[in-house]
């Protein structure tokens, strides 16, 4: 008997509905085949989902099972073809009966018939609003990925057991509710380091605002120990929250990824990523036979820190320029080409020589000027014009670090977030509609639509372009970073002082 149950497939972010077709023999020799360019991770579910049927007490005769994943031109991956292949079987031998409806299964069996944690469970979701398919049956810890979405019917399932005995009626299984907005609060125990604790650096800490406020990329360099790690690992705490639009856009490369927890719903916490400096290059940017997002697509509407910026390579570096300046990444196999979002906020950190103390007033660099010249030569120009912001951060002066008074001058983190939170609200207001969320998105077209400078402040931007020779790249980025402290001052339009503290970031901190 042949029946054919209802999943799917994901290539990049764009789901593929798969039909897993079961037939079962009475005649011929006995056997389990698995069809339709699966990888070796389904080839292994034959064993599970033998096992688990035997473990849960069910009876196998002795036949031959033939299942096709169709379309058979699409490459197939992972675990999720247990349940699916499990129900058909089943159903193929007139065990269960399948929903009047049209329904999806998607699930990975564990050798007791339960099932495990399944990534992907969101876009499953996504599919299925598409496609008008109502009811989804998805792994227990797995189902709130789906819940958050309207208009389907989410069934956790805990077990094959259970399953059965809701398919025929016996035991039904309560279908999740819809979650609430509350799954966006967030969850502010991973945050390291308050402002507070950091003494000194009141020009980093002010750049650094300026930064999260518009989402700009800044470069800090300084000596080993100057606080750049810990000004950059801070500023996960001034974040501003993502909204509903934002947590779903970075919900979908999580379950994509597998990294949303068992559980869990929405990503409720504006990424913070940090890549170590041996990173591959697709580790970073993305890829694969069937593409994954890299760290760049992880840290989506979030910040993602490089510390050690020179100590990449130069071909991984050279590969950030392009989605620095679209805001996604495009990768190509002969299977198709996937775009993955990739609108993140870049922190950069770096030594200015590899001893860490060229220009250094107390230690002496040791670095020849050859060595020097190398190490400084892997950021070129093109990338170093992607980052708005260039800040010095120097070693803090042993008075200053055993100075009481200081520590309690100093601003903390809620504080500068609330400022934080106050400009992202202006900048919400002014591109409402727009799928811009913040000032270092415009493009040419929106700052001549929505920024307002002051004559004295153009004339004042004019003189600079032409005394530093900037590019134009740079001079529509000096207006986004403008028009950022304009918005922390609650200015409604672009002034003198703005440009000027403005133009103080652009200068090469290698210079």
């Amino acid at each position: 008997m042949l029946t054919k149950i209802l999943s799917a497939s994901h290539f990049g972010l764009e789901p593929n509905l798969i039909e897993v077709e079961v037939n079962v023999f009475k005649k011929g020799f006995p056997g389990f085949s698995i069809i339709g360019l699966p990888n070796k991770s389904i080839e292994e579910a034959k064993e599970r989902v033998k096992t688990a049927l035997i473990n849960s007490d069910i009876e196998i005769p002795n036949i031959k099972i033939v299942v096709n994943l169709a379309p058979a031109d699409i490459p197939k991956e992972g675990s999720l073809y247990d349940l699916p292949i499990a129900i058909g079987i089943l159903a193929s031998l007139g065990e269960v009966k399948l929903p009047l409806e049209k329904s999806f299964f998607y699930g990975e069996l564990s050798l007791d018939g339960g099932l495990r944690h399944t990534k992907g469970v969101f876009l499953l979701g996504l599919a299925a609003k598409a496609l008008k398919i109502k009811n989804l049956f998805v792994p227990f810890d797995s189902a709130n990925e789906a819940a958050v979405l309207s208009g389907i019917n989410v069934y956790p399932v805990k077990s094959l057991l259970e399953l059965i005995s809701h398919l025929n009626g016996i035991n039904l299984i309560s279908k999740l509710q819809k979650s609430k907005n509350q799954k966006l609060q967030e969850n502010t125990e991973q945050i390291e380091f308050d402002f507070s604790e950091i003494i000194g650096q009141e020009s980093a800490k002010r750049a650094m605002t300026i930064a999260a406020a518009g989402g700009h990329n800044i470069f800090m360099m300084g000596s080993p120990g100057a606080g750049k790690t810990m000004l950059a690992r801070a500023t996960a705490g001034i974040l501003p929250p993502l909204n509903e639009e934002e947590a779903l856009e970075v919900t979908k490369i999580y379950s994509l990824s597998g990294l949303i927890p068992a559980g869990e719903g929405l990503v409720r916490t504006r990424p913070f990523r940090t890549a170590h400096h041996t990173t591959s290059r697709i580790g970073l940017i993305g890829g694969g036979t069937n593409p994954h997002p890299g760290e760049i697509s992880l840290s989506h509407n979030g910040v993602l820190f490089l510390d050690e910026f020179p100590e990449f390579s130069r071909s991984t570096l050279e590969a950030l320029r392009q989605p620095m300046e679209d805001g996604e990444v495009s990768i190509t196999r002969i299977a198709g080409s996937v775009n993955f979002p990739a609108n993140f906020m870049l922190i950069a950190a770096a030594n200015p020589c590899p001893c860490g103390y060229l220009g250094d007033p107390k230690k002496e660099c040791k670095c020849t000027p050859r060595i020097i010249m190398k190490y400084q030569s892997k950021l070129s120009g093109p990338l170093m014009d992607r980052i708005d912001l260039h800040i010095n951060v120097p070693a803090v002066d042993i008075n200053k670090l055993m100075s009481q008074d200081l520590k309690l001058e100093t601003r903390n983190s809620k504080l500068i977030r609330g400022e934080v939170i106050k400009s992202r609200q202006i900048q919400n207001k002014r591109f409402k509609g727009l799928s811009v969320y913040t000032n270092s998105n415009m493009k040419n077209k929106h700052i001549k639509e929505f920024v307002d400078i002051t004559p004295e402040a153009q004339m004042l931007l004019k003189q600079a372009v032409n005394t530093y020779n900037l590019s134009a790249r740079t001079y529509f980025r000096l207006i986004k970073v403008s028009q950022t402290i304009a918005d922390l001052a609650e200015s409604k339009t672009i002034l003198p002082n703005h440009v000027a503290e403005s133009l103080q970031y652009r200068v090469r901190t290698n210079d």
